[in-house]
């Protein structure tokens, strides 16, 4: 692979690089057009469910959620199974919200073909799915007063998501459902996911949870490019942009990642796999795929935040870089951290981590492992994939067979 694919597969790279307070109602309608409409609407016609699911054949519905702050997400629903006869609409099924990583959005899930991708085997398999979209991303560029065009739009980190994205998308699939909710997230999922869960968020709700390829520490991140492209966000992102969106197509995107491959030790040559590690299991037309659909906006501020979390080896909220100004903000002169052993010992949760992953490094995931010592025995299922790295778990050919169908056990056995 040569220099002209430089910036595809940096885009892509950095999609997967962490590839997203007070509990909040969300408030929801069916989306048409853009427009937040009252009662059922046609999908849009370049929205997720007319390009990537109904054409295979499933029933699936857009939604429009409001946040607590004003952000109005995108959501699909996938409410059975392609060959399901019944005319249920998902209310008997178990509610199951799939939450993608940072850059990208909900397409991410729905690459492969329908028995290859997570959603669609989910349906298949009897339970009611959502795919959750985060602010910024394709879908998700309203505002109940802001516009994208104006900075204040992305004043965000993923912080916000813990506190309002992921609480919205919780509290709407319970007010459709009236069921509590299994969680799966990917890669920045997993961190909003046990931020969120450790602050006690969603816990009238939440069912079990499900973390593939979970980021949480990054300290051991063994990559040059992401270590370089760390340091960078956190001492120059903001002179070297000035932008509050960061665009990954955009220009001033374009020349930072280049630059970055001008550093000692990074191989642009290979980025995929300098950045998330070898994976084994990638189709080829699946990646040219997910080129041409991703990578989506994300604010500057949430990709300084994950570069703090690379620095700081700690899970902690956004540092503003002054005593004084968190101060401020949080009432004290540093961050607060996220303490993940607060999550409750009893919740149910399943992890999958690769030992070729770049990203959730497996001494990373000790650390994690470690956080959760005290977690009820027979409610922590580990599942190590010693071939499998960062982007295997999305887009992996052989996933149903080696980690979706011990997630599939794992919530049937939640009954």
């Amino acid at each position: 692979m040569g220099p002209p694919d430089l910036l595809s597969l940096a885009l892509l790279s950095l999609c997967l690089l962490v590839l997203v307070v007070e509990p909040h109602r969300a408030y929801g309608s069916s989306r048409g057009s853009f427009g937040l409409n009252n009662g059922p609407a046609t999908p849009a016609a370049n929205g997720i469910c007319a390009t990537s699911v109904t054409i295979h054949g499933y029933k699936c519905k857009e939604y429009e959620v409001k946040t607590q702050d004003g952000y109005i997400l995108n959501m699909q629903r996938i409410p059975e199974g392609r060959d399901d006869g019944s005319t249920s609409t998902g209310n008997k099924k178990q509610p199951i919200l799939i939450q993608h990583g940072v850059l990208v959005d909900g397409m991410a899930w729905l690459l492969n073909s329908p028995e290859q991708n997570l959603p669609m085997i989910l349906a298949d398999k009897g339970f009611d799915v959502w795919i959750a979209n985060t602010r910024g991303t394709r879908f998700c560029r309203k505002h109940v007063s802001l516009d994208p065009g104006q900075p204040e739009f992305w004043n965000w980190s993923w912080d916000e998501l813990v506190s309002y994205d992921l609480p919205a998308a919780f509290d709407f699939v319970f007010s459709q459902t009236g069921k509590k909710i299994h969680y799966i997230g990917h890669s920045l999922g997993t961190l909003i996911g046990l931020a969120s869960f450790s602050e006690g968020h969603q816990a009238d709700t939440l069912k079990s949870a499900a973390f593939l390829s979970p980021i949480a520490y990054l300290s051991q991140m063994s990559t040059a490019l992401g270590v370089v492209a760390a340091k960078a966000f956190v001492g120059e992102i903001t002179t070297m942009f000035g932008v509050a969106e960061f665009n990954p197509k955009g220009q001033q995107a374009s020349i930072f990642l280049k630059s970055l491959c001008n550093y000692p030790g990074v191989d642009c040559y290979d980025l995929l796999s300098v950045i998330t590690g070898k994976n084994c299991c990638l189709n080829s037309s699946t990646v040219d795929l997910f080129i041409k659909n991703e990578p989506q906006s994300t604010a500057t501020k949430n990709m300084v935040h994950l570069a703090q979390t690379v620095r700081d080896g700690v899970i902690a909220k956004y540092n503003y870089g002054r005593p004084d100004y968190n101060l401020m903000h949080y009432g004290e002169a540093r961050p607060p951290i996220y303490n993940i052993s607060n999550i409750p010992h009893d919740l149910p949760i399943f992890i999958s981590y690769g030992g070729q992953d770049a990203l959730s490094d497996v001494q990373d995931v000790q650390l994690l492992l470690d956080g959760l010592k005290f977690h009820d025995v027979d409610k922590l299922m580990i599942q190590y994939v010693k071939d499998y790295a960062h982007a295997d778990f999305i887009m992996g050919i052989n996933a149903k067979d080696i980690v979706y169908n011990k997630v599939i056990q794992f919530f049937k056995n939640q009954l």
